[in-house]
């Protein structure tokens, strides 16, 4: 398990994957370096098929029933080629499925995750373009993020009983999403959407319509401020709680994982240093600041927020 593939399409499958991630994901890919050789193939499968989907939803001009029927296209060709049918994939579906299939990944993971994205979709039955409650957030993140947590868990292998770590796997998952949404406040009201819960935004006098002028005006506001500094803290309380999973992890991966756990919650600390600018800007960790926390993350020792 977690060998080289030694076909060559499917090779070439595994090499398109990667190029998605480093292009996309920059911080994910650098902490994927630090995985064992072996298994960075089949966490760039992952990150391909997902950033596929995500780009199907969210890049993609087609008309929503179009991009609807794609979704539904891309789950089929997952199933057939799970069944054998390899040859008609698309090379992140093929790359995925042999992951899968390599590492006893449960599908349903993958079914959970696609749901999730149909909720993304405007068109489609169960499209949200808000969220009122952190428990309907939640509901969606089961989706979009804890399935990827678990979707990893066989990968990285744990020391502990696989279940006994998916609670913190589930959490980490949403951890980073969380961060994401709290990054890309501004870039997902383009979009239409917005992924902070209405009722949390609302105790601080939050709401669309001043999230909206915010973003048209180039300009912050203090009630925005403090409902961000909210949100903050209560992502740094589910990075706490999924923290004790990194030591139920393989020691072969902890430090990368370790590393991109730490690669997100210097995101949180970006945007406070910066004042929550997140509706004006994409807030970003400097380069050398990245360096730090992954050479930090090889010798053990934790860098402090800066």
């Amino acid at each position: 398990m977690g060998a080289a593939p030694v076909d060559p399409s499917l090779d070439a499958a595994y090499r398109h994957c990667r190029r998605l991630t480093a292009h996309h994901g920059k911080s994910y890919h650098l902490a994927t370096r630090m995985l064992p050789a072996q298994d960075r193939p089949a966490v760039h499968a992952l990150y391909g098929f997902a950033r596929t989907v995500d780009d199907v939803v969210d890049v993609s001009t087609d008309p929503p029933a179009v991009r609807l029927a794609e979704l539904d296209r891309i789950e089929g060709e997952l199933a057939s080629a799970l069944a054998g049918a390899v040859a008609e994939a698309r090379p992140v579906v093929r790359a995925a499925a042999d992951t899968i299939t390599r590492y006893r990944i449960a599908p349903d993971h993958f079914a959970v995750f696609l749901q999730a994205m149909r909720m993304d979709l405007p068109g489609a039955p169960d499209f949200r373009a808000t969220y009122p409650t952190m428990a309907a957030l939640r509901e969606y993140m089961r989706g979009s993020a804890a399935a990827i947590g678990l979707q990893m868990l066989p990968i990285l292998g744990t020391v502990v009983p696989v279940a006994e770590a998916e609670p913190a796997a589930a959490t980490l998952g949403e951890a980073f999403q969380l961060t994401n949404f709290l990054r890309d406040v501004g870039e997902d009201l383009d979009r239409g959407r917005i992924y902070l819960p209405a009722d949390e935004l609302g105790a601080f006098g939050v709401d669309a319509d001043l999230l909206r002028a915010c973003r048209d005006d180039d300009r912050t506001d203090r009630r925005v401020e403090r409902a961000l500094a909210h949100l903050v803290a209560v992502n740094r309380h589910w990075y706490r709680l999924a923290e004790p999973g990194l030591a139920m992890l393989s020691p072969r991966v902890r430090p990368g994982i370790t590393a991109a756990f730490e690669l997100y919650a210097a995101i949180l600390d970006r945007i406070e240093r910066d004042g929550y600018p997140v509706l004006q800007r994409r807030v970003v960790v400097p380069r050398r600041r990245r360096a730090a926390i992954v050479a930090a993350a090889l010798t053990g020792v934790r860098q402090p927020a800066v």
